[in-house]
């Protein structure tokens, strides 16, 4: 009896320190990607047209504080928050953007809906000490069940994995004004995540949000001192930060 006692006790301190789900498997087991693979290849695919392979070698490195094209990591997970497919652009890409990846794509897709669109970056200033939404990225942890090594492309593949990160890199996928899913980007500064996520799904046409709070009415980044809602504004990272456009495919950059 004294055993059972210490197990129970083992178990609920345990549940409580790693989020209780995170102690098992989801118990309904992998679940199919609501997404078609052509979408989800369309965006994270290894080939040299998708969306992260043609977006990370845009002429302005999408403001990398690396000066050159970056590293990065890309998560995609569908409407329910189930993880469609994750890749990386280059194998020397930081091993702890794989989760942060994920988290991105699990944020974005978890508070934007059909009326509204809110990007990762968008909920810094909001989930800030004082904040309306202070308190928010405790909210959903990611699962660490599901963290996996650098070189690990398919661990979480058909679960909601979780995660909360409120900096940018993260975007909703949108058809028809309607959300299908979120795209997670990590790899360099948050501001150059950001603008690899927000032109990838330009690029995948994807885009087609109902409204944002930006100054164009979509969900791109806002600076804090610059232009915009400075309610929803996220800090500068580095003096080469861009804003992506929201139409322009060449020229301009993505």
């Amino acid at each position: 009896m004294l055993s059972l006692q210490k197990t129970f006790v083992a178990a609920a301190f345990l549940a409580a320190a790693f989020g209780g789900q995170a102690l098992a498997m989801d118990p309904r087991g992998p679940e199919q990607c609501a997404l078609p693979m052509s979408v989800v290849n369309g965006l994270i695919g290894p080939q040299s047209n998708s969306a992260l392979s043609q977006v990370v070698a845009t002429h302005d490195h999408n403001g990398s504080l690396f000066g050159q094209a970056p590293r990065m990591w890309a998560a995609v997970v569908d409407r329910n928050g189930v993880l469609c497919g994750i890749n990386k652009s280059n194998s020397d890409a930081w091993p702890g953007s794989r989760a942060i990846a994920i988290a991105k794509a699990e944020t974005a897709n978890d508070f934007s809906n059909n009326l509204l669109a809110l990007s990762t970056a968008n909920l810094y200033t909001p989930t800030q000490p004082g904040g309306s939404l202070y308190g928010l990225n405790n909210s959903n942890p990611f699962n660490p069940l599901f963290n996996a090594p650098a070189n690990d492309l398919h661990t979480g593949d058909g679960f909601v994995v979780g995660g909360i990160i409120t900096f940018g890199g993260g975007v909703a996928l949108y058809s028809a004004n309607q959300v299908i899913g979120g795209l997670g980007v990590s790899g360099d500064s948050s501001c150059a995540d950001h603008a690899v996520a927000f032109r990838m799904r330009l690029f995948a046409g994807l885009n087609h949000v109902p409204s944002g709070v930006s100054p164009d009415h979509d969900d791109n980044i806002i600076y804090i001192g610059g232009t915009g809602n400075q309610g929803f504004a996220q800090p500068h990272c580095f003096p080469s930060d861009i804003i992506p456009s929201p139409t322009i495919l060449t020229g301009q950059g993505y």
